[in-house]
């Protein structure tokens, strides 16, 4: 019995250590760290490659790890070191040093004889993935494309994944009407868009009198549009569209909108009109074009382009009530009186064709 208890004394005894041997391997050891770098990359607000304190953490082994340094501050340090991040284009550098001229897919056949017949060419910016909202308008108000007075592009970047771009190949092959720039797609991209547009514009439909620059969540009212282009045939030097005036730059390093001082010093922006749809006179193209690229970069593309370029080139501003670039209720009247409206998801742009063409209500 004595030999018996023994026996059990030495395996509780065996337990207890591997007990506290396993708890310190967890602690310190490799199994630890794993549990922090997963925790760290799960974490991450961009879903990326390691930060560089896990990468830290994994070159200098287990024995660095120490319990005064926990994963939530590590993970908190580096989301604040990550909103802290500027990108270049912060620190002030113009436009030339980013863009890359030309395009993958150029479609320049949209536009005969550089646009002499044209009343209006239209640049409809767009992204890779939006291949609904480019077909509703091509089978609602892009209509207007098949007159030899209009021209009409969809104008997208190159995506990151291959799956979208071959996507938009295959519509330039189906439809013509694809122009894809030398630049990546994304949101801090828009004014290479616009800038790639204006580009191509220049360089193959120079000779058109009228341009107008849209996005893929608006429904324009072309019939309006080709009326208002009618009454102001002979203006030059000038962009129509809903003006905005007296906004002030973002300093906040955390906002979507901020702009540095290096990008823009001055305390307010020059009167600009809004980027979902403006109206220009295409004698100002080439210009605005060739001096967007010596300009400081700044992603706030209609800013950009409308309001700082445009200042600086002396070209006038001009508000008009019917570019209406938000959202409005979707009445008959609204759409008959406008000439553009925004936040248009691609499923009600043909609630908004069809109300477009009833004949039979009158609106005052």
């Amino acid at each position: 019995m004595a030999y018996r208890a023994k026996i059990l004394h030495i395996v509780v005894l065996g337990i207890i250590g591997v007990t506290i041997v396993f708890y310190s391997s967890y602690s310190t050891g490799p199994v630890f760290l794993y549990h922090i770098k997963s925790n760290f990359q799960q974490n991450s607000t961009n879903g990326t490659s390691e930060t560089a304190a896990s990468k830290h953490l994994s070159l200098h082994g287990p024995t660095q790890v120490t319990l005064s340094v926990t994963p939530e501050t590590l993970i908190n340090k580096t989301k604040v070191e990550e909103n802290h991040v500027l990108d270049k284009t912060t620190q002030g550098i113009t436009t030339d040093a980013i863009y890359e001229s030309g395009y993958d897919i150029p479609n320049a056949d949209l536009c005969p004889e550089l646009g002499k017949r044209l009343k209006v060419v239209v640049g409809i910016m767009s992204a890779p993935s939006h291949k609904d909202a480019r077909m509703a308008i091509r089978q609602t108000w892009g209509h207007y494309a098949l007159r030899q007075d209009v021209s009409l592009a969809f104008i997208v970047g190159t995506s990151k994944e291959v799956q979208l771009n071959s996507i938009t190949s295959e519509e330039s092959t189906i439809y013509g009407d694809i122009i894809r720039g030398n630049f990546i797609d994304s949101y801090d991209n828009l004014t290479l868009k616009t800038i790639s547009f204006m580009e191509w514009v220049d360089n193959y439909c120079s000779s058109s009198p009228f341009v107008l620059k849209t996005d893929d969540d608006m429904f324009i009212n072309f019939p309006k549009l080709l009326s208002f282009i009618e009454k102001h045939w002979k203006s030059e030097n000038t962009i129509f569209g809903r003006l905005a005036r007296k906004w002030k730059p973002i300093r906040n390093k955390r906002s979507k909108y901020y702009v540095s001082v290096k990008q823009f010093s001055q305390p307010v922006f020059p009167d600009f009109n809004t980027g979902p749809a403006y109206l220009l006179t295409g004698d100002i193209i080439s210009r605005l074009y060739k001096n967007a690229l010596k300009s400081t970069y700044l992603k706030l593309e209609d800013v950009f382009t409308t309001g700082i370029v445009a200042q600086s080139l002396n070209i006038k501003r001009v508000h008009i009530n019917e570019f209406i670039n938000k959202r409005i209720p979707f009445n008959i009247c609204n759409i008959k009186k406008s000439i553009s409206i925004h936040m248009v998801k691609f499923h009600e742009q043909f609630d908004l064709w069809k109300k477009l063409l009833d004949g039979r209500s009158k609106c005052k």
